[in-house]
């Protein structure tokens, strides 16, 4: 999955960008009350595990 489409995924559940980081967006999880980075690189591939895990912090 590309970041792209995982931001979409994302706002769909709720969650938004809390602040900017250098080369990361730290996005904030209603679900969760967790913050988690997510890479601002759009048509980058992530890989399996940084998808599991942004998917279980975002609580998705």
């Amino acid at each position: 999955m590309k970041v792209s489409e995982l931001v979409r995924v994302l706002t769909k559940a709720g969650c938004f960008i809390h602040r900017h980081g250098a080369n990361h967006d730290i996005w904030y999880s209603p679900i969760t009350k967790q913050t988690f980075p997510v890479s601002r690189h759009g048509s980058q591939e992530l890989r399996d595990g940084t998808l599991k895990s942004i998917k279980e912090m975002a609580g998705i």
